[in-house]
């Protein structure tokens, strides 16, 4: 088994995920190198290799066509964890079968907690700094003018080299190789 976490995102390239990075830096000035992005695998071990991980994810986004999700309101993992974060909430169930079909073979595992759709803004260093951030960024994110549409044609393969500094190592674009639809 791999010691280094893996997981899978899509990136958020946009006015919105510009406007969700600024966010987030202002809400946790720390974390500030993390691009904006929709986690479909949250961080995990793999039971194989690398190599057989990506492989895994290349078939199942082959088979996978192109989507958009529609964000909604800001919300907190407490009391579980001090993460602000916007739910997404059209074409979630989507993103939950992905998540499903995906957290098999080569990257299976068990996750700590359930599977929810989300575009991260930070991860605070306690409950009440979390509860002061969401208030912030409620303000913010309604009175950003931007769509709350993203699309989704590429998720990244990324790897964990040291506590929270993410390398990407694949991009791995959704549907047939040859740029079909499903």
């Amino acid at each position: 088994m791999q010691s280094k976490r893996y997981a899978l995102v899509a990136y958020v390239k946009s006015e919105t995920g510009e406007f969700t990075e600024r966010l987030g830096r202002e809400l946790h000035p720390g974390s500030s190198h993390l691009a904006a992005h929709l986690t479909i695998l949250p961080p995990r071990l793999l039971p194989e290799t690398e190599s057989s991980a990506l492989q895994w994810i290349q078939k199942v986004c082959g088979q996978s066509a192109p989507f958009s999700v529609v964000l909604g309101e800001v919300e907190t993992f407490l009391p579980t964890t001090p993460t602000v974060y916007i739910r997404v909430t059209q074409s979630a169930e989507h993103m939950r079968e992905l998540h499903r079909r995906l957290n098999t073979g080569a990257l299976a595992f068990d996750e700590e907690w359930p599977y929810v759709p989300h575009l991260t803004l930070a991860k605070l260093d306690d409950d009440a700094a979390a509860q002061a951030a969401a208030g912030l960024a409620e303000h913010r994110w309604a009175a950003f003018p931007g769509t709350r549409v993203v699309h989704i044609t590429q998720l990244t393969f990324v790897r964990e080299d040291s506590p929270n500094q993410w390398s990407d190592l694949a991009p791995i674009p959704l549907g047939p190789a040859w740029g079909g639809n499903c």
